[in-house]
């Protein structure tokens, strides 16, 4: 685990140094107070040397103020360190998410990534911010004082055999019992965020359903077993204070028996006492303070071992294989062709059930693609194999004459824009979001992508334009509106290949033809896969594909099909009746 952890602390590690050093150096000098005092009772004031005394209580104020300076030092190393941590670590966790397949991100819950991204993290560096001062300081402070203790008095200082035994059973007996309750308390975490997530997501749903009373009755079931998690694990945690109390004060006052017969008998001097009692409270202190290390440090275990779980992810898909041309560049993808050749898929390994069964398809470039099939018939799984969304478990998938392995993730996703059935568009302008397909598009390139969806109809009514706030998520544009921003997105791109997964749905029947012309007229040389429900919006494509159970039954043109696929026949006929009723 600390393999993994370390290097995001490395970049800090002089700081950590550092800290560490001023750290010691703070318990050294503040452990030298009490002698100085021990000794001004003792001599000053039991000599009535007034001069003494203010030369010794000058020595305690210097010995303050040099332990105060590491003391700050030493926090705002830890502050650094701690912060700069925090965000490598924050850094490189997103990063990696940034690499996962499909396959991977389903392995992991949102709520649960967002949870490692904020909370686990904030506890690893709270544990390192604290770590540096209390690891340091407290066991500093205890053999410091312990050893001074000896010297004072080895006689008094066999109080601590009863009592340090008796503190550390207690520390291991709570360690042990919280270890898995901080576990599950960041579990009880994922599971509240994930109810607010889909319930803020899906707030639209949620109100038009009436679903307040039911989302709210979920809410508080999650709430209310992190609320009991809570309290189990820092129930624990908070009961080793009191019974720690316990053991110091009565340390205390077995002190204070003993030591008043030894003072009252001669054999110890009152400073010396005094002194004393000053250690044992630092002993105690730093012994407490160490516990709580080993609380935070039983929490952060936990939530290290999440990050891990993040971090050591291997990503299905890579780009291991990509092949690179003469001059050692990696190979870019040249036209739209699409072969599949034998190809079989499923979504898991152990599934018993194929996704696609022995797809074999070739298709040149520049042809229009419809798709059709029912729900579940392996369409969009189809699709998403181009671009290498998932990976294909037999047969190959080949764009541009080469396997898509054959291309790194980035050229190839560069060569193919798809537009989902779950249209996504980012909280701030219009603008910023059609710049994803070109972030160098210029003014007249973003209105002609517009133009070619449609979107133009309606910004055009906007008073800001381009530079209209869409929202979080987009909530200030309709469904269909959506989509049409989405498609505009997808044309700025310039693509080899343009996938639209049932991204006209939303929009009415003459708008959907306008935007099928624009796309012969304008992506001429793009490979376009449309799949749909509506018959019309692909009866005009080169080549028609119609799937059924993961594979496809029939190929051709609409009048092909109508002669020789029955299933085709009577999807069209069905919308025809539906269209007359309407009419």
């Amino acid at each position: 685990m600390m393999k993994k952890l370390w290097p995001h602390a490395r970049p800090y590690r002089l700081w950590i140094l550092i800290g560490i050093a001023c750290s010691a150096a703070e318990a050294v000098f503040e452990l030298l107070i009490p002698l100085v005092m021990s000794d001004i009772v003792d001599i000053g004031i039991q000599n009535g040397d007034q001069s003494y005394i203010l030369r010794e209580g000058g020595r305690m104020v210097v010995l303050a103020l040099v332990s105060l300076f590491f003391g700050v030092s030493a926090a705002i190393c830890s502050s650094v360190a701690g912060q700069g941590f925090g965000a490598n670590l924050r850094r490189a966790e997103y990063d990696h998410i940034q690499t996962f397949a499909f396959s991977n991100i389903e392995g992991f819950s949102t709520a649960s990534l967002v949870t490692r991204l904020t909370s686990d993290v904030n506890a690893m560096q709270m544990t390192l911010m604290m770590g540096m001062r209390l690891l340091v300081r407290a066991p500093v402070m205890l053999i410091s004082a312990l050893v001074l203790s000896v010297r004072i008095s080895y006689r008094l200082s066999n109080v601590f055999l009863v009592a340090l035994p008796l503190l550390v059973v207690v520390v291991s007996v709570i360690l042990v019992r919280v270890g898995p309750m901080f576990r599950s308390l960041q579990e009880k975490t994922d599971a509240l965020n994930l109810v607010v997530q889909e319930n803020l997501t899906g707030i639209r749903v949620v109100k038009s359903f009436v679903r307040e009373d039911y989302e709210l009755e979920k809410f508080a079931k999650r709430n209310n077993d992190l609320k009991n998690t809570s309290q189990q694990a820092f129930g624990a945690v908070v009961i080793n204070m009191p019974i720690m109390m316990l053991i110091v004060y009565g340390t205390i006052i077995a002190v204070m028996w003993f030591g008043g017969h030894m003072v009252f008998s001669g054999t110890l001097p009152a400073g010396k006492l005094m002194t004393y009692f000053t250690y044992i409270t630092q002993i105690m202190i730093s012994l407490m303070m160490v516990s709580m290390v080993f609380m935070m440090l039983t929490r952060s275990v936990a939530c290290a071992r999440r990050i891990v779980e993040v971090l050591a992810e291997i990503p299905a898909i890579t780009d291991s294989r990509a092949a690179a041309d003469e001059e050692g560049r990696p190979v870019t993808v040249s036209d739209g062709r699409i072969d599949f050749d034998h190809v079989s898929f499923k979504y898991s390994p152990e599934s018993p059930e194929w996704i696609l069964q022995d797809v074999n398809l070739h298709i040149r470039s520049g042809q229009t693609v419809g798709v059709l099939g029912g729900t579940g018939s392996g369409k969009t799984t189809l699709v998403s194999l181009i671009p290498r969304l998932y990976e294909a478990e037999r047969g190959t998938v080949s764009v541009g004459g080469r396997p898509v392995d054959a291309y790194t993730m980035e050229h190839l996703r560069d060569a193919v824009s798809v537009v989902l059935q779950k249209n996504t568009l980012f909280s701030g302008t219009i603008r910023e979001n059609l710049l994803w397909g070109n972030p160098n598009a210029t003014e007249d390139q973003l209105w002609a992508a517009c133009r070619a969806a449609c979107a133009d109809e309606f910004l055009e009514r906007m008073p800001d334009g381009l530079d209209t706030d869409l929202g979080q998520g987009g909530v200030n544009v309709s469904g269909g509106q959506k989509q049409r921003l989405c498609i505009a997105r997808a044309i700025l791109k310039q693509p080899k290949v343009l996938i639209l997964d049932d991204s006209t749905s939303a929009v009415d029947t003459a708008t959907d033809a306008k935007i099928r012309a624009a796309f012969v007229r304008e992506l001429k040389d793009t490979t376009k896969f449309i799949i749909a429900q509506r018959v019309a919006s692909v009866c005009e494509a080169d080549v028609i594909l119609v799937m059924d159970g993961g594979s496809i039954v029939a190929q051709g043109k609409h009048d092909e099909l109508m002669q020789t696929c029955a299933i085709y026949r009577e999807v069209y006929q069905s919308q025809q009746e539906g269209a007359s009723i309407d009419a």
